[in-house]
């Protein structure tokens, strides 16, 4: 076995199980996606680390958020072999790339377009994702409706345009950093309506162009 085969069931077993995600078709996602795969040569040796893992190279930092994280927002998200998904903030597609072996179709939303050519070129042999470069709070209205779409960090707002992409009976999971602590959260649309439901303590980057605006101090 490969060190990089090691390091990602070590991280499966240890920070993934242990964070109480039991469902299997997760789990054998994880153990399979290559994780390095999707960061800097220079940072792979970090890949299976349990932190948000900075994959910009310049400009806006951008995170895979995670991996116990990762793992807990799939399994909230209950994903079927039928659903059509939005990961929205993929950065370098590694979310996009656990979503597609879950999913029907994956549509994959960066706001920096040189991670978001790069998550298309590493996903390229992936069929059922499509990647785009798109700002966070857009999503892509164009593959919509969504049955599931997933952030990829946080948001210090409500993100009303994701949520108008939902199907109805649709469901929208990330963490909310709108209160403190901060919470994963699952939002769902029954009747044209939103309820809000939290999940657990959860803490990552926030997205950009979800962030609070900020307030005027005298």
């Amino acid at each position: 076995m490969s060190g990089f085969s090691t390091a990602r069931l070590k991280m499966v077993d240890g920070q993934v199980r242990t964070s109480d995600v039991t469902d299997r078709r997760v789990l054998d996602a994880m153990l399979t996606v290559p994780r390095e795969a999707f960061v800097p040569a220079s940072r792979q040796a970090l890949a299976y680390l349990d932190l948000d893992l900075d994959v910009s190279e310049g400009g806006t930092k951008r995170f895979l958020i995670k991996p116990q994280l990762t793992g807990k927002l799939l399994q909230a998200a209950e994903i079927s072999e039928d659903d059509n998904v939005l990961v929205v903030g993929c950065a370098t597609g590694y979310l996009a790339a656990l979503a597609a072996r879950l999913a029907r179709q994956v549509t994959a939303t960066e706001c920096d377009s040189a991670l978001a050519a790069k998550a298309k070129d590493t996903l390229a042999g992936v069929a059922n994702v499509t990647c785009k470069a798109a700002s966070c709070a857009e999503g892509d209205a164009s593959a919509a409706p969504y049955d599931v779409i997933i952030l990829n960090g946080a948001t210090e707002v409500t993100p009303d345009g994701l949520l108008g992409q939902l199907r109805e009976g649709g469901r929208l999971v990330g963490v909310s950093a709108q209160s403190r602590p901060p919470r994963a959260i699952i939002v769902t649309r029954t009747h044209g309506e939103f309820g809000h439901r939290s999940l657990f303590d959860a803490a990552a980057p926030v997205l950009p162009g979800l962030e609070r605006a900020p307030s005027f101090v005298f």
